[in-house]
């Protein structure tokens, strides 16, 4: 299975929505797609939803960490949200969690963010 990315503003956060496998193959087009909807949206924040994200490797965390970095250097926030158990014990494994924060849905997430709750589909 390959990867589907989806990206959704929402006033000023940018919503990443995966579904599939980050793998080394998909990770530098994901990059590039990411960091495009960065450069020309007029976002603040990220969250992150992995609801849909069946397998990641350490080339997909790359990826998390980079924009992690890119989004704090402006200092915004990052947040993960709906992470699947296999996808969560790779976060684990490497740390990402004492500097990426993780909340249980993409509508709490957007309300720690001040924006408006409201479901997205």
């Amino acid at each position: 299975m390959s990867l589907h990315s989806d990206f959704v503003t929402r006033e000023n956060v940018l919503i990443v929505r995966l579904q599939g496998e980050l793998d080394h193959h998909e990770a530098s087009k994901l990059r590039e797609e990411w960091q495009s909807h960065l450069k020309r949206s007029n976002v603040d924040h990220v969250i992150v939803n992995l609801e849909k994200l069946t397998f990641m490797d350490s080339s997909g965390l790359g990826v998390m960490l980079g924009r992690y970095k890119e989004v704090q250097a402006l200092g915004n926030e990052m947040i993960i949200c709906s992470i699947s158990p296999e996808v969560k014990r790779l976060f684990d494994l490497s740390g990402m969690f004492k500097i990426v924060r993780l909340v249980d849905n993409e509508s709490f997430a957007l309300e720690m963010l001040g924006v408006a709750s409201c479901e997205m589909k």
